[in-house]
């Protein structure tokens, strides 16, 4: 621990590492004890940066005058079965850019806490422009955390002392910090806000729908491609899943996006794939299979150029849309907050789309938002 450390009051809670069932129920039981169940706050470490299949790794977790690390893959799911139950008894519970995290509880447990109150939407409804956990305690409280674990593999045992640092410090100031924040936005009356903008993110997040089958393998400059390079480009990316299946990799470490891409045009052009020379043995082999059976396919079996759309293609009006920019950039302005946390790009063009209804139009516009743009949709009978 260091100087600043030692003499940060934020280090003088209790911490404790909870990897088998009876501890973590012996923790629950001693917390229950205290009958205080007012306010928690959670992060999460997963392993999509080394593993196939993403799996929940470490949950952080604390309480007012308690940190704690509880470990999933040690204590295994039965005895995690504790945890929703546990998370759900309290009032309050505080993250931070809690998309994914959300995303992982409802992967593992099929659960997700009711509200759950995000210090990094706070921030933004604050004005704050560097929102990461990082930024905002140096601003607050100027400390510099260590960013060394960020892409650390959290699924191996054990773990080290730098990592379990840098875990804990993922919720040591939380608490603290939304408490500030909730100060200062009702203090600007824009808690509301607040609660709203919280429960419409994880609403968001499981909403999503997943990719089908005809959108997984089309990586990012799949557009630019022929419909034989496509075909190429898909042989190569089932490819590719398969590898990392058997090896239990993220594809980023079996090859590149960028890779695939390349070998696609390249079939198509040159009709070789030239693979990157990392590429050997039976990975190799099985690579060559795939292009050999994909040269097999008829053209009329190649896929689409074209998605099909979720929804109408909109009939944005571009005046009506550069009117309603110009506005919510101004209200922006007075506010002190980014012109994106009023209104984003995509919820201004529906609103100025002729073709859909009223009810369309307005979906994901938040009720605030619609308050704050209501003089402009009013002037422009939206």
């Amino acid at each position: 621990m260091s100087h600043v450390a030692q003499e940060d009051p934020f280090y003088a809670v209790a911490e404790r590492y909870i990897e088998t069932e009876p501890q973590l129920r012996d923790y629950i039981d001693q917390v229950a004890a205290r009958s205080d169940f007012a306010t928690c706050s959670v992060d999460t470490e997963a392993d999509s940066m080394h593993s196939y299949e993403t799996k929940l790794c470490l949950i952080q977790f604390s309480i007012p005058d308690e940190l704690a690390i509880i470990d999933p893959l040690s204590i295994g799911p039965e005895g995690m079965r504790l945890f929703p139950d546990f998370i759900d008894r309290f009032d309050t519970l505080w993250m931070h850019g809690a998309d994914y995290d959300i995303a992982m509880f409802d992967m593992t447990f099929d659960w997700v806490p009711e509200r759950i109150l995000d210090t990094q939407i706070a921030a933004r409804l604050l004005g704050v422009e560097r929102f990461g956990l990082g930024n905002l305690l140096d601003s607050e409280y100027g400390v510099k955390v260590s960013k060394q674990s960020q892409k650390a593999d959290w699924s191996r045992r054990p773990l080290k002392e730098k990592m379990l640092a840098y875990a804990y410090n993922d919720v040591r100031y939380l608490l603290d910090l939304g408490e500030r924040y909730v100060t200062r936005l009702k203090e600007l009356g824009r808690h509301d806000w607040f609660i709203e903008s919280c429960d419409a993110a994880k609403d968001a997040v499981l909403e999503r729908d997943g990719k089908s089958d005809d959108e997984v393998w089309r990586v990012s400059g799949w557009g630019k491609l022929s419909r034989r390079s496509l075909h190429y480009l898909r042989s190569l990316w089932r490819w590719r899943d398969r590898v990392c299946q058997r090896r239990d990799r993220p594809a980023f470490k079996v090859i590149s996006n960028q890779e695939l891409l390349r070998m696609a045009v390249s079939l198509d052009e040159k009709d070789a794939a030239n693979p990157p020379p990392y590429i050997r043995g039976g990975d190799r082999r099985r690579l060559d299979a795939a292009i050999e059976e994909a040269r097999l396919v008829p053209e009329k079996e190649y896929p689409s150029k074209r998605l099909l759309a979720k929804g109408p293609r909109l009939e944005i009006d571009e005046s009506l849309f550069n009117r309603l920019r110009k506005f919510r950039n101004r209200a922006a302005t007075d506010l002190g907050i980014e012109g994106t946390v009023i209104a984003t790009r995509s919820v201004m063009e529906r609103l100025c789309s002729r073709n859909l209804s009223d009810e369309e139009r307005y979906e994901g516009l938040l009720t605030w938002q619609r308050e704050i743009l209501a003089p402009c949709l009013s002037e422009l009978e939206i």
